[in-house]
């Protein structure tokens, strides 16, 4: 399939995204990278014809990244979600800058039972979710539960190369198909006062999930 823009256009109107102002520990909020959005997005559409045209949803969307970028390659609409305010402020002033026009964002709690509203609802769901550390063990795999539960396609999420047997086990657990599409490397850059270091280097999995009746 093809991308209607360059990956190295995609990239590079991701550079401009705006990021976290001030990052929230409580969320583990990290940006995703420019570059790792844009071969993430850019695989999606052209290996799964996943985005063009399509209905998607961006759970836990941050100040936007995954959500612009699936709306430069013509998603039909784009809804991006997240429970924090301050993050939307920053995405809604980015989606003004680009200037683009499907996209909706949406304050919410997006493992809350409200979501079920919208089961089965959404053609394809992108996600960069919390990793599930600190005071959020286990997080990541209620992304992708719920992810699952309000997608009729596939579900699209990132998560750490270490996590990889962990999830495995739990597409088995689900009786859903997944298997790894790509395997990246995530630069970490310094976040938060307790980190040490100016950044990391993680190995991140883009994950494809499904229902075994879907494509």
């Amino acid at each position: 399939m093809a991308a209607c823009m360059k990956l190295k256009n995609l990239e590079s109107f991701l550079f401009a995204v705006a990021g976290f102002t001030e990052p929230k520990i409580i969320f583990e909020q990290y940006e995703t990278p420019a570059h790792i959005a844009a071969i993430s997005l850019f695989t999606i559409q052209t290996q799964f014809d996943a985005l063009e045209g399509k209905m998607v949803l961006d759970a836990g969307c941050g100040p936007g990244m995954l959500s612009l970028g699936a709306a430069a390659l013509e998603a039909g609409t784009v809804i991006g979600v997240d429970i924090d305010d301050d993050a939307l402020e920053t995405f809604s002033e980015n989606i003004q800058d680009t200037e683009m026009t499907n996209i909706d964002v949406v304050q919410c709690d997006f493992l809350s039972a409200d979501t079920h509203r919208w089961d089965n609802y959404f053609d394809t769901v992108i996600m960069n979710p919390p990793f599930g550390t600190k005071n959020n063990a286990g997080i990541d795999m209620q992304f992708l539960q719920m992810g699952l539960t309000v997608c009729s396609g596939s579900v699209y999420s990132l998560h750490k190369t270490s996590t990889r047997s962990f999830i495995d086990k739990k597409v088995r657990e689900w009786d859903v198909d997944g298997y790894v599409v790509a395997e990246l490397e995530f630069e970490l850059p310094a976040s938060y006062k307790f980190h040490r270091q100016e950044a990391v280097e993680i190995s991140v999995d883009l994950w494809k999930l499904s229902h075994p009746y879907t494509d």
